[in-house]
């Protein structure tokens, strides 16, 4: 990952459909362009030590990176109110301190049409990546192409889209509606990590 320049770090929070989470919007690039990556818990955090410390916080229950955002989600138990400065606190200073994000090698999970795809696979993360990404990114999580079998697509969902009360409608009003319109062989679409 790049070393995080000494610029002054800026950090707003924006809602997103899920109440339980908050996207932490940063004034610069954390991942690169269709990169993320998902903390549902301590143990996923081990090679991103902004996350494990997040994850630290007593009511933070996942963290996500993407571009140049980190959604947190929390419990039930607390309201946004009472801890978003203190986490967005704890973010400043870190990233001020210069420490990275992440301390792994990457590999890089997009919806990019593959070598061994077939025809329908492509147009498939052709659509997820043209429509249906930009708008799962505005609210502070992302999709990605899992699989196509039978009719059936599968996506995973990310960041604030896991354990959130409206994914399954923006899944079958939304991505499954404009699938099988624009693709004849897609029944339906299924999501993991919902």
């Amino acid at each position: 990952m790049e070393t995080i320049s000494k610029q002054p770090i800026n950090i707003y929070t924006e809602a997103n459909p899920n109440p339980n989470s908050l996207k932490f919007v940063l004034n610069f690039m954390l991942m690169p362009e269709g990169v993320s990556r998902d903390f549902p818990d301590k143990e996923s955090a081990q090679n991103a030590p902004l996350a494990a410390e997040l994850l630290d916080f007593p009511n933070v229950e996942r963290v996500f990176y993407m571009s140049n955002f980190i959604t947190v989600t929390k419990d039930d138990s607390v309201e946004w109110v009472e801890i978003q400065n203190q986490i967005k606190q704890h973010i400043k200073e870190f990233l001020e301190a210069g420490k990275q994000i992440l301390i792994e090698s990457e590999v890089v999970e997009d919806n990019q049409p593959a070598e061994g795809d077939s025809e329908i696979e492509a147009k498939i993360k052709g659509i997820l990546e043209e429509y249906i990404r930009p708008a799962v990114e505005q609210d502070g999580g992302a999709i990605t192409f899992e699989s196509f079998n039978e009719g059936i697509v599968k996506v995973l969902l990310q960041g604030s889209c896991s354990g959130c009360p409206s994914s399954t409608v923006t899944l079958k009003a939304g991505i499954e509606n404009l699938l099988t319109r624009m693709i004849p062989e897609v029944k339906s679409v299924e999501a993991e990590g919902v």
